[in-house]
């Protein structure tokens, strides 16, 4: 806790000399999701129609009291009366009508979306209320590139662009951030579903290893952006859902704000029995947000969350019951009534400090926690995870031959003690109605993960239309393993060191702009993905120091824009990734795997989304969405225990992806979307012998919204999915194996057709 203490004794210190900037009417302008600085707003006295801009770094100083109006492109306008001689707070919201425009952080380099030199998906808070907020699935396969498989509410695992498809439990080989605090642990592994959907205001998905300034992450980055308070205001919401399969789900939010500063405090609680046997689901999040501007130059901002689960397991299905009886349970989960119970938080603390109107820092200190126990057919495992890590950078602003240059230069150091211990179950011991029965213990083991992230990126505008994008990620990773469990025979000790060679990898890339709404792209960049403990260890205790990570090149060219006086926008991107290496996890029992190195993959694809405002007027809007993924992913070169796989379909992949989407809203309060997604055959095992059927999903969502009166805000809605009660596999498992005569279970049933409804109020103190 010492980096605590000195961080806010800092900004204390700080704080100290300076006061707010009151001599005018000062302010600063940020997007709303994300508090990124908005440049060169529009501002016009609203009696005296005067104009004014706002600086590069957001900020303005106004001379006269009056009501202004602050304007730009990709933001909602608003109207804000200045009456005090102090710094205001203005927040734009993002136009989901105008995407392309809307300012991004991925490289902690503020820019357009349309100007970024990478595959940027931006999920706005619109696009998550499609929806209902109950699973990540619903709002990340609408995205190009990127696939959720959902086994259940707590069993997941995302790729994006292929990668992390070979992961068999969870997902792996791509980033998360929750605001600036790494969602993925020292092993590489990442969870984002237990966290709470209606706590995130927005999403930004960097696709491939393109964003230098997170590190290890082949796959790509996941952002998520929660909820910021608003300022000035005090607002009470409680939003009310119930549904199928005893869905009962309490979301309730407290806004409280100044003018400087502004807290957001976020409960919820979700209950389900599940459709499936053994199923249960109960969850409970906490998530506090808070920023305030101490001085006009410094802002600090604090995030906590934490998250309470339990959740039972019904786990994979073989064929014939996936066909016959989805809604049953694995036999033997369902005789131990496995399940999952964590308690998981995160805290963070972050600072932001203008030196000047051209070099800023940023500073974020965090930790986190998890604490796990499941009870499984084959043991039962409990582990604790304590981490802690810094993550600062100054963003700076120069000229290079009268050009812009905007750079950022900085670091990431984490580390995590991780301890696990596994038990014998016994539940076989005891009368069904038990469930799992802890036993003697069977392993012991406390890890010590780290890494340092040190990163560089710059944009250099080398000409009015042409932007250069550079950047290089240095990552040095190391395990430490101590095996506390007695030495035998059939025990060896496991303890032992693993460090990774430090990973150089390096990106370029360019913006152009052809027209003033259409911009081309291509980058070309390096990636990798760490190792696990469990992929180094050996059967015979042994740690494998020969096993390399998994490395790749990733290049892509893409254009974005819009045509049609901005009715319809659109992304376009074809890439192609090459990764080495590959990591293999060869099953040896049950419950065991070993990792090997067993060759390379090809990964070609086409990414297409299109947004089309088919109607649009003051009464009635109507916008379509299409988004399209046509992927050709390969083992290039594949050899696993003598058997050759090379040039066959990519395990865990469908073939492509189609979304499509048609979502309006009326003068009068009703609004609603119908979306209808195709998801094409997955190759189940290596050899290519056994694919899934592809499958065709409709959902649909209407609702009413409507003001009661000038403080209270009413939402009604109801919503229908599978209604065509289609039968689908929600999730495989690759290359899974029998034991004991029994078939594979590859299948996780997909929910038949469900519904559910719910009310929101939203009162303004």
């Amino acid at each position: 806790m010492q980096i605590f203490k000195a961080a806010l004794f800092v900004i204390i210190f700080i704080n100290s000399f300076g006061g707010f900037c009151q001599s005018l009417i000062t302010g600063n302008i940020l997007d709303s999701d994300n508090n990124t600085v908005l440049d060169y707003v529009l501002i016009t006295n609203s009696t005296t129609k005067e104009t004014f801009i706002s600086n590069q770094n957001g900020s303005f100083e106004l001379s006269k009291f009056g009501t202004y109006t602050f304007k730009k492109i990709g933001y909602i306008e608003k109207s804000v009366n200045l009456d005090s001689y102090s710094n205001h707070i203005i927040q734009l919201s993002l136009n989901p009508k105008q995407l392309n425009d809307v300012i991004i952080n991925d490289s902690h380099i503020p820019k357009k979306l349309k100007n970024a030199s990478a595959s940027i998906n931006v999920i706005s808070l619109h696009d998550i209320e499609r929806s209902n907020n109950i699973n990540f699935n619903a709002v990340l396969n609408k995205t190009p590139g990127v696939f959720m498989q959902s086994g259940a509410l707590n069993t997941n695992r995302i790729t994006i662009r292929g990668i992390g498809s070979r992961n068999l439990f969870g997902t792996s080989k791509i980033r998360a951030y929750f605001k600036d605090i790494p969602l993925t642990n020292g092993s590489g592994e990442t969870n984002i579903e237990d966290f709470e959907l209606g706590t995130i205001s927005r999403l930004e998905i960097i696709k491939g290893a393109v964003s230098s300034a997170y590190g290890a992450g082949l796959g790509g980055t996941i952002h998520l952006i929660p909820e910021q308070g608003n300022f000035g205001k005090q607002q009470i919401n409680n939003e009310l859902m119930v549904g199928s399969f005893g869905l009962i789900k309490n979301l309730s939010s407290l806004n409280f704000s100044t003018k400087k500063s502004s807290l957001k405090a976020i409960y919820s609680n979700t209950q389900s029995d599940g459709y499936r046997d053994n199923n249960e689901y109960d969850r409970q999040t906490f998530t506090f947000n808070s920023s305030h501007f101490i001085s006009c130059k410094d802002e600090l901002s604090l995030l906590t969350s934490f998250v309470n689960l339990k959740a039972f397991i019904p786990s994979s299905l073989n064929e014939t019951n996936y066909l016959n009886n989805p809604k049953s349970a694995a036999f033997t989960w369902n005789q131990a009534k496995g399940f999952e119970e964590s308690k998981r938080g995160i805290f963070g603390l972050s600072w932001i400090h203008d030196y000047n109107s051209k070099v800023k820092q940023s500073t974020s200190i965090f930790t986190s926690f998890r604490k796990g126990y499941e009870p499984r057919p084959f043991n039962v495992f409990s582990e604790k995870t304590n981490a802690i890590g810094v993550r600062s950078r100054l963003i700076g602003q120069s000229k290079i031959f009268n050009n812009s240059l905007i750079w950022t230069i900085g670091g990431e150091l984490f580390k995590d003690n991780y301890k696990s211990s596994s038990f014998e179950n016994l539940y076989q011991d005891f009368p069904s109605e038990i469930g799992s029965v802890k036993g003697n213990k069977l392993s012991d083991f406390k890890e010590k993960r780290s890494y340092y992230n040190a990163f560089f990126e710059t944009n250099y505008d080398i000409s009015v239309k042409t932007i250069l994008s550079i950047g290089l990620n240095i990552n040095e990773t190391s395990y430490t393993l101590k095996d506390r469990f007695p030495v035998s025979e059939n025990n060896p000790d496991q303890s032992g060191d693993f460090k990774f060679k430090t990973m150089v990898s390096p990106k370029f890339g360019i913006s152009r702009e052809l027209t003033k709404n259409i911009n081309l792209f291509t980058s070309l960049s390096h990636g990798f993905s760490p190792i696990s403990l469990e992929e180094i260890l050996r059967p015979d205790g042994k740690i494998n120091t020969s096993l390399k990570p998994e490395t790749g090149w990733n290049f892509e060219v893409g254009t974005r824009g819009s045509i049609f006086q901005n009715k319809l926008q659109f992304n376009l991107s074809l890439f192609r990734l090459n990764l080495k290496n590959l990591v293999v996890s060869r099953r040896t029992e049950e419950d065991q795997y070993i990792g090997i190195n067993a060759g390379k993959t090809q990964h070609n694809g086409i990414e297409i989304a299109i947004d089309y405002q088919l109607v649009s007027d003051k009464y009635f809007n109507v916008i379509t969405s299409l988004n399209y993924s046509i992927n050709d992913y390969k083992f290039k070169t594949f050899v696993d225990d003598d058997i050759d796989f090379s040039g066959n379909d990519l395990t865990g992949v469908p073939s492509n992806i189609l979304n499509g989407i048609i979502d309006f809203n009326s003068s009068v309060g009703f609004y609603g979307n119908i979306n209808f997604q195709y998801i094409g055959e997955i190759p189940i095992t290596d050899s290519n012998s056994l694919y899934s059927e592809s499958y065709s999903l409709t959902n649909l969502k209407f609702g009413f919204k409507r003001n009661l009166n000038k403080k209270l805000k009413l939402n009604l809605f109801l919503g229908l999915n599978n209604i065509f009660d289609k039968l689908y596999a929600s999730q495989i498992l690759i290359n899974a194996s029998g034991f004991g005569g029994n078939l594979p279970r590859y299948y996780y049933p997909g929910n038949p057709v469900n519904y559910y409804t719910g009310i929101n109020l939203n009162y303004t103190i």
